[in-house]
This record gives C-alpha cells, sequence and structure tokens, in this order.
C-alpha cells in the first residue's frame, strides 16, 4: 500500500510539473515521425541553458521553446543580408522571453489549446523535407535537389517563422508578440496567409524543379 501511494505521488508531482509554472509540456505530442527525436521537449521550470550545451548536434538537447527565443536575438541572414537585424533584441533573453509568454498567452487565447502544441504544430508544417543546393560539374554549376536533414528542417521553421512575424511587426501598429502568435497559428493551420508555411512550400517547389 505504501509503494503504491508513494507511486500516485510521484505521478500527482509529474502531472502538475508546469514550464514556467504556466504550460503542461507532457501532454503535447510530436506527430512527424522526422522530428520526434530533435524536438526537444524536457521539462523546466525556467527554460535557460546559457549556452552550456555545444556538443555535437547539442541543439537536440535545448528545449524547443528556448531555441525560439534563441532565434528572437539573432534569427539568421536573408538572401544576401549578411548582417545582424535584431540588435535590439540580442542578448537580452528575458525580454525574449517575456515576448513568446506573451504570444503564447494571445495563443491560448485564440485557439484554446495549449500554445506548446501549437507551436510543435507549426514546426512540423513549416519545415522543408527537401531543398535545393549547387553542385558543379565540369566547370558549370547545377541546381541538385537534396534532402533536408531533422536538424535543419526545424531550425528552418523557426527561422522562417522569426522572419514572419518581423514582417508583419514592421513599421506597423502590432506589437511583436502579436505578430508572432499569428505567425505561429497561420502555420500550425497551414495558411497561406504564413510566411514560413509559404517559404517551405517554395523550397520543396525548387527541389522538385530540380530533380
Amino acid at each position: 500500500m505504501e509503494q503504491k501511494s508513494e507511486q500516485q505521488t510521484e505521478k500527482n508531482s509529474k502531472e502538475e510539473l508546469k514550464i514556467f509554472d504556466l504550460y503542461d509540456i507532457n501532454e503535447v505530442i510530436v506527430n512527424d515521425p522526422g522530428l520526434k527525436n530533435v524536438i526537444n521537449l524536457d521539462y523546466k521550470l525556467v527554460i535557460k541553458s546559457r549556452g552550456k550545451i555545444r556538443e555535437r548536434f547539442g541543439k537536440t538537447k535545448v528545449n524547443i521553446i528556448e531555441r525560439l527565443i534563441n532565434y528572437i536575438a539573432v534569427p539568421g541572414h536573408r538572401g544576401k543580408k549578411h548582417k545582424v537585424m535584431t540588435s535590439w533584441a540580442s542578448g537580452k533573453y528575458n525580454s525574449n522571453t517575456d515576448i513568446v509568454l506573451e504570444a503564447f498567452k494571445i495563443i491560448q487565447e485564440k485557439t484554446k489549446q495549449n500554445p506548446i502544441q501549437v507551436l510543435v504544430n507549426a514546426v512540423e508544417k513549416g519545415s522543408p523535407r527537401d531543398e535545393v543546393t549547387m553542385i558543379q560539374y565540369g566547370g558549370a554549376r547545377y541546381p541538385q535537389a537534396v534532402d533536408c536533414s531533422p536538424h535543419r528542417r526545424v531550425s528552418l521553421a523557426i527561422r522562417n517563422i522569426v522572419h514572419g512575424a518581423q514582417d508583419k511587426a514592421f513599421n506597423k501598429k502590432k506589437h511583436f508578440s502579436q505578430t508572432l502568435a499569428e505567425e505561429i497559428i497561420t502555420t500550425a493551420n497551414s495558411s497561406g496567409d504564413s510566411f514560413a508555411y509559404s517559404k517551405k512550400n517554395d523550397l520543396e517547389k525548387q527541389a522538385d524543379g530540380a530533380r
């Protein structure tokens, strides 16, 4: 009886664990079998690794929410513009976390779902399966379709979600947290209004044309 009561207590304690004491991560499901091993959903009350995970494929050990927060700071280059476009956000982890939490609040109000589940759905729907690279043969360069690795799929999806939110907030009256929530929702719904979903379709069409 004592052993059963201890097991029940442990089970209840696990069920009560919530990220930021707000959202339950135990009920989140990754439906894409190719992304199950690279979308990290480990529990931590405060999501912050402080850049300590640096081994090979270390991104798989970083929680998906922390990766989103990090991409808000430095989302990567766009086209040939090799510069940091978010100097206002880089280095301010707490400010970026507040933006994500506000976006999650908006997502929960609009969809009545767990915002972490909506984020995972957006990453699955916005991640391209293949893309195009250039190969050189006989002095000429040709486009070649290649499969996209699971690690890169997740990185591209989050990057494009952040880029889409930035485009919708730039010189607009909407706050970045609001546009981020809208971009995550539209990507999860496979909507054409989503920058990330449109970018994914463009990459896959280019790959189909280069086969």
